[in-house]
C-alpha cells in the first residue's frame, strides 16, 4: 500500500492509463494511486480495524475518480431511491462520504458527494447554511465482497461539477468519512477529525489537504 509523506495530505494521482468499457480506471491505474486509510471515529479515537476505509484518487482534466474499500461490520442500507439511484438522507444509513473543496471557494462552501454498499448517492453543493443539489453527473459502481466483509464504490465526477476552472497546481482541502449503522450509537469515522463534542462532518476548518500529482 502507498501511503501518503504527511498525515494531513491526500494525493491525487493523474491518470496515466486508458479506463475500462465503463470508463472507470483500471485496477492497475488504482494501485499506483496513493491511499489514504482511517478507522478511528470523528474525535480520532476508537478506532476500529473492521470498519476501516481506504480511498485512493485519480484524476484527469476532465473528471475527478474516487475509489473507497470500506470494511464492515453489518451492511444497513435503504431500499429505495430515485429511478437514477439519487436518495436523499443517504447519511442515515451506511455511507462513504468525499467533501471537496476546490481552491477559491468561498468560505463554508465545498462540494459533498456520498454512495452507499448497494449504490444509491447523493451530491450536494453546501454553503453556510442552506444546501442545494449539485447535479454534478456523476457516475458510481458499487460491489460488495462478502467473504471478506469489504464494500467498494468507485466514481467519476465531473471535473466542471466541482470546479469549474479548474487548476491541478492549485491545493484544495477535503475530508472523507464514513457512516455505519441504522440507529444510534452509530459508528462515525474521519480521515482528519472534526473534534466536535457530538458527530459532526460539517467543519470544513478540520479538512485536509488534497495535492494534485
Amino acid at each position: 500500500m502507498n501511503a501518503v509523506s504527511e498525515e494531513n495530505t491526500a494525493v491525487v494521482v493523474r491518470l496515466a492509463q486508458p479506463s475500462d468499457a465503463e470508463g472507470f480506471p483500471g485496477a492497475s491505474a488504482w494501485a499506483k494511486a496513493r491511499a489514504i486509510c482511517f478507522a478511528a471515529d470523528w474525535t480520532g479515537k476508537h478506532a476500529d480495524p473492521q470498519r476501516e476505509t481506504e480511498v485512493r484518487l485519480l484524476w484527469s482534466p476532465e473528471h475527478l475518480y474516487l475509489n473507497f474499500a470500506a470494511k464492515y461490520r453489518l451492511i444497513t442500507v435503504f431500499a429505495d431511491s430515485q429511478p437514477t439511484g439519487r436518495r436523499d438522507q443517504l447519511w442515515d444509513r451506511d455511507v462513504a462520504e468525499a467533501f471537496l473543496q476546490p481552491s477559491g471557494s468561498p468560505a463554508g462552501c465545498y462540494k459533498e458527494f456520498e454512495v452507499s454498499p448497494n449504490g444509491s448517492w447523493i451530491d450536494l453543493d453546501i454553503a453556510p447554511g442552506k444546501k442545494r443539489d449539485l447535479q454534478s453527473g456523476l457516475r458510481r459502481r458499487v460491489s460488495v465482497d462478502e467473504r471478506h466483509k469489504t464494500w467498494h464504490a468507485e466514481l467519476i465526477i465531473p471535473m466542471n461539477s466541482i470546479a469549474p476552472h479548474f487548476d491541478p497546481s492549485r491545493e484544495w482541502r477535503a475530508n472523507f468519512y464514513r457512516v455505519e449503522g441504522a440507529a444510534e450509537p452509530r459508528f462515525y469515522s474521519a480521515w482528519r477529525p472534526t473534534m466536535t463534542p457530538e458527530p459532526n462532518f460539517h467543519i470544513p476548518e478540520k479538512f485536509g489537504r488534497l495535492l494534485f500529482a
